[in-house]
């Protein structure tokens, strides 16, 4: 197999229509352009399902937010609405699906959410945990969740929380989430987006506020992380206003990327094979204004970065051998984008 369909959310703020769908020619090294796949109010965060038969996206309709369900036909790329649940105010920034339960985290809300999904892929209403406190920086007036995942063996839901400078780690229990260990980040920091090591129990955080990646320990017993080493992931000299965005980690655990909005680039890291710590590589520029996500390829011989505010979608070869990345000449529009995901 070397074509595969890529999935961009997007705002909807000026000219976007919401998800959008293209396809990565991994022989050719070509992307498609990009066509409308799903009409849909912000779909800013997508995920599949572990099946990657069901696409979940987060949604705004007017003054309610929420996430939506769509059904992926595997051959033709198309996205076929199954139904979706809205509540009032703000919508969630990030979602992920795994088994039978969908998370939802609001950035504005400050709150968790709990959905369940049945058998033919609808996501129910959910239930929704309340963060609260509030941090020294100017952003952190309040809580602000920032990422809703699942460790990796699916024991523990992990939030990443950007107002409160807290990593906490939930069980589901009867139906909703109880709050089982919190590792406090330094104040200020704002943590955004976490990613696990493939084979060891060591995690990666991305601080949005301070710029830097902690590396954890995770107790996979407790749900506990414990902090080993802290490394900054933009340039030490660089004064401006910047933004950490995403973080990404290849599959065989030999290398990790982030993104700078503001500096507008890829940071690279090498991941020791013994202790999992970080060395730096290099900055790569973006392509682009405002780097909100990047993506590996299915084949991970590519990275795709997605930038928000020229709205497009640039591919990058990658050195499987060092990690570096290499600008192509491939860039596609697509307006607003903010993350792009791949079915394998």
């Amino acid at each position: 197999m070397s074509k595969y369909f890529g999935y961009a959310g997007t705002y909807t703020r000026k000219t976007s229509q919401g998800v959008y769908r293209f396809t990565l020619d991994t022989e050719k090294g070509q992307l498609s352009a990009s066509e409308i796949a799903a009409e849909l109010g912000s779909p800013t965060y997508i995920n599949f399902n572990e099946k990657q038969d069901f696409l979940y996206a987060v949604a705004q309709e007017g003054d309610m937010g929420g996430v939506n369900a769509f059904r992926v036909d595997k051959t033709s790329g198309e996205l076929l609405p199954v139904n979706g649940q809205l509540v009032e105010g703000n919508p969630p920034c990030y979602v992920e699906a795994a088994e039978n339960i969908v998370l939802t985290g609001n950035y504005h809300k400050g709150n968790v959410g709990l959905h369940f999904i049945n058998e033919d892929g609808e996501v129910e209403q959910g239930h929704f945990t309340n963060h609260e406190g509030n941090g020294p920086h100017e952003r952190q007036e309040k809580p602000h969740v920032h990422f809703t995942g699942f460790t990796p063996d699916k024991k523990f839901v992990v939030v990443a929380d950007l107002g409160t400078d807290r990593l906490v780690t939930y069980k589901v229990e009867d139906s909703s989430l109880k709050e089982v260990s919190t590792f406090h980040a330094k104040p200020g920091s704002g943590p955004r987006h976490i990613t696990f090591h493939p084979n060891k129990p060591i995690a990666y955080l991305i601080t949005e506020l301070s710029t830097e990646v902690i590396v954890l320990d995770y107790n996979r017993e407790t749900g506990e992380f414990t902090e080993k080493q802290t490394i900054l992931a933009k340039p030490a000299d660089f004064k401006e206003t910047n933004d950490a965005s995403a973080i990404h980690i290849t599959s065989d655990g030999k290398f990790l990327y982030t993104g700078n909005r503001g500096h507008n680039s890829i940071a690279s890291f090498k991941v020791d094979e013994n202790s999992g710590e970080l060395t730096f590589l290099e900055f790569t520029a973006s392509g682009g204004d405002w780097p909100r996500d990047f993506v590996l390829d299915p084949t991970e011989q590519f990275l795709l970065a997605s930038n928000q505010n020229t709205g497009n979608v640039v591919l990058f070869n990658r050195d499987t051998e060092t990690g570096k990345l290499t600008q192509t000449d491939q860039v596609i529009d697509v307006p607003e984008v903010v993350c792009v995901k791949f079915l394998s």
